[in-house]
């Protein structure tokens, strides 16, 4: 056969291990990770996820464990997510305005355990509070009020703020939020405190995990569609991020992950300011029950994943997987 030259190969550069680490162009660090983690009631209590292969949830001084081993890992961030107790659920969800209240409680332990050794990002919204598990503040009907439920919002941030969180998340997706946020955090002084918006926050099947692991799964009535996105639409992920941009969001963050990396890559490419997506429950538990079933080695699996958020565009990746995933950055 007949060359032309000079010619082109592509696998020159892929021809060697050496090779190819210099020409990577995108690289993964225990730095890129954030790791969720749900607490619970009690001492010395680790209660395992049934539909989440490998995740518990811990009591509070269990989270400070995981807290430091955070830390010895490289891991720069926790996402805390109270399971609260039945009894202390109500239809207007008073128990996240508690200062004493799990999460609260949480944050303090990991001050104490780690100082600013690492980052504390917590979850503003309802739903681990209500009796019914929505995210917000029902009608008669069952429709979630906005601006009665954006006033609880404020009331629940400025909670948290004041245990010493370093990043509000509000997941609930209500309009106007995260002015109304911005605005008490900075009258109370909180100039410091970051807010990561969930501003593409999609009416997604893959968060049902999650709603078990924080005991709102069977409590939910009706759905989420009408404050949550579309899974059909995508502009309008883009008018999303660019109200909560000029609301005074830190930085973004598109919810669930890998479905939705087309969403992320044109976040991205739109707008200047950090990208945040989270692997959710439902793509960590089809990666273990891929790997237990044979269809895939698990280290591989979870490591590919995540480097296909950094490749779309990611700052950053809240995932279950993240404690492992830094072992193996770490060799």
């Amino acid at each position: 056969m007949t060359a032309s030259y000079p010619a082109t190969r592509l696998r020159r550069s892929r021809a060697t291990s050496w090779s190819r680490a210099l020409h990577r162009e995108t690289v993964l660090t225990p730095a890129d990770l954030i790791w969720p983690l749900f607490v619970t009631e009690g001492a010395g209590v680790e209660e395992p996820v049934g539909s989440l292969p490998g995740v518990s949830r811990w009591s509070v001084d269990l989270i400070a464990q995981r807290a430091r081993e955070a830390v010895s890992l490289g891991i720069p961030c926790l996402a805390l997510f109270p399971n609260t107790p039945a009894a202390k659920r109500s239809d207007d969800g008073e128990e996240a305005l508690n200062p004493d209240n799990l999460m609260c409680r949480a944050i303090k332990a990991i001050r104490d355990a780690c100082g600013d050794d690492v980052g504390v990002l917590t979850d503003v919204a309802l739903d681990p509070y209500t009796s019914h598990g929505q995210d917000g503040l029902i009608d008669q009907a069952g429709y979630v009020l906005n601006d009665d439920t954006v006033a609880m919002l404020v009331d629940q941030a400025i909670n948290q703020a004041q245990a010493g969180a370093d990043i509000i998340a509000p997941s609930d997706m209500m309009d106007g939020r995260i002015r109304a946020i911005r605005i008490a955090l900075e009258m109370g002084e909180h100039h410091n405190v970051q807010i990561m918006a969930y501003a593409a926050k999609y009416a997604s099947a893959f968060y049902g995990p999650f709603r078990d692991a924080v005991g709102s799964g069977g409590l939910l009535k009706g759905d989420k569609k009408t404050y949550q996105m579309d899974p059909a639409n995508g502009a309008e992920a883009l008018r999303e991020v660019a109200m909560d941009i000029a609301e005074g969001a830190d930085s973004v963050m598109v919810k669930p992950g890998l479905p939705y990396l087309d969403i992320v890559a044109r976040v991205k490419d739109r707008f200047d300011v950090p990208v945040f997506a989270y692997q959710v429950s439902g793509e960590y538990a089809m990666i273990e029950a891929a790997a237990a079933a044979g269809a895939g080695d698990r280290e591989a699996l979870v490591m590919e994943t995540l480097m296909a958020f950094k490749r779309a565009g990611c700052t950053g990746v809240l995932s279950y997987h993240a404690p492992l995933a830094a072992r193996l950055l770490n060799g």
